[in-house]
């Protein structure tokens, strides 16, 4: 009988081993992205040093001997030599606000939190569908809480969009019985928006002025000289982005238009901003736009500059989406028209929701750029957070002191740019399909 052993026969699963930590996890990570051959490891080397120099002096002088109670410089100085943070403690609110009335500065902040609201449902898909009507009316009702007066002003602003929508189903009923539905749609939208924007330019003041003789409800005016710090810069950022978005849609539709005046116009609109710099057209909003107007005529300064952040940012839009429009491939025009799909139908259901897809980070990073611009104001004499630092630097008990308050500024800004960035590419990620 034989002694030979039998093979080992498994009776059962044998469970998966895990795999070694050289393979996966963070000692993999760090071997793989770190050190992975001589001159990453030489880079890694010297990128933890600067690391560590950097936060070896800026630890101490940021948190460990920061100052935050005292009431001038020399008083921080002879408490300790770190960061004299006393100065944000005491004037964080005229960062905030300007030189808005302290007994109104409930206003700008529900300003605030109705911006909130209003960009929910802009931003977000799960948001309850009800809230764009909400984003609809914001813009009046946030120029109302932040300026004041009557009421009627921004009731008259609000019921323009609504002439301009009746006007246009007006205008395209008549004008498709006697052209092409395409052209006769562009006409249509542009005698419309001409409408629209000539009712707020006269009609406004007008009705405001009527309606306030005879029954005045609202709040009191506040003067834009006072508006500054922080709030200012949102004002002209998150208008300027809200604005250049669609404007650079219709831009860069326009500048691919078949219609050689609307060619000509959008594209020699969007080759002058771009060959212009924004402290020009910011000096034109401030100096030159006023002698343009009818005399006696008052045109807000901060209004102005909106205007004019708003079409510098329209036109790299429109080439930041035009590129989007040129990645399609032609198959995609060609299935729209095979569906039988008129131009507005297959630009608004097959073709913009593609290329602005493909065009979210030049989307992003044009408001990113549009907001950090509006710093630039404080060449023509507003007080944006930047501005605001003369004020703060001109009292003698805090002369002397500049990268507290630089610091701060760019804290503020950081978080906002930084949250812009994030978003992009959540959105990114929620509009992908394609394989994974």
């Amino acid at each position: 009988m034989s002694n030979r052993h039998e093979p080992f026969v498994a009776s059962g699963d044998i469970q998966p081993s895990p795999p070694p930590s050289s393979v996966v996890g963070p000692i993999a990570w760090v071997r793989e992205n770190l050190f992975s051959g001589v001159a990453n490891t030489v880079m890694t080397l010297i990128g933890i040093y600067v690391i560590y120099s950097l936060l070896a002096s800026l630890v101490p002088w940021l948190l460990l001997n920061s100052v935050w109670n005292a009431s001038s410089l020399q008083d921080c100085r002879s408490i300790d030599n770190g960061a004299c943070l006393a100065v944000i403690r005491e004037r964080y609110l005229q960062f905030i606000y300007g030189f808005y009335p302290t007994e109104e500065r409930w206003r700008p902040v529900v300003a605030f939190v109705l911006m909130l609201v209003a960009l929910w449902p802009v931003l977000f898909a799960g948001a309850p569908r009800k809230l764009l009507y909400a984003s609809a009316l914001y813009p009046a009702t946030a120029y109302w809480l932040i300026w004041g007066g009557t009421i009627w002003g921004p009731l008259a602003v609000m019921a323009g969009p609504i002439v301009g929508i009746i006007l246009y189903r007006v205008f395209d009923k008549v004008l498709s019985g006697m052209m092409d539905e395409g052209i006769a749609g562009i006409l249509s939208m542009a005698g419309a928006l001409l409408l629209t924007i000539t009712w707020w330019l006269f009609a406004v003041v007008q009705v405001d002025a009527i309606l306030g003789s005879i029954l005045n409800i609202g709040l009191e005016p506040v003067a834009s000289d006072k508006i500054g710090g922080f709030l200012l810069s949102m004002i002209i950022g998150v208008s300027g982005i809200a604005g250049s978005f669609p404007l650079g849609i219709a831009l860069a539709l326009g500048r691919q238009s078949n219609l050689i005046f609307i060619k000509a116009l959008c594209t020699g609109f969007i080759e002058f901003i771009r060959g212009v710099p924004l402290i020009t057209l910011l000096f034109v909003a401030s100096v030159l736009l006023q002698y343009f107007l009818p005399p006696g005529t008052t045109f807000d300064l901060i209004l102005r500059v909106v205007i004019m952040v708003t079409l510098f940012a329209a036109a790299y839009m429109a080439e930041v989406i035009r590129g989007g429009l040129a990645a399609l491939p032609k198959g995609q025009y060609e299935a729209a028209d095979a569906l039988g799909l008129d131009y507005w139908k297959s630009m608004r259901l097959i073709v913009l929701p593609q290329a602005l897809k493909i065009s979210i980070p030049g989307i992003v990073n044009t408001f990113i750029g549009l907001f950090k611009d509006t710093t630039l104001v404080i060449v023509i004499g507003m007080l944006d957070p930047v501005g605001i630092l003369g004020p703060i630097r001109a009292d003698q008990n805090w002369n002397g002191i500049v990268w507290e308050l630089y610091g701060f500024i760019a804290i503020f800004f950081f978080v906002f740019c930084f949250g812009m960035s994030r978003y992009s590419l959540y959105l990114e990620r929620k509009l992908q399909t394609g394989h994974r």
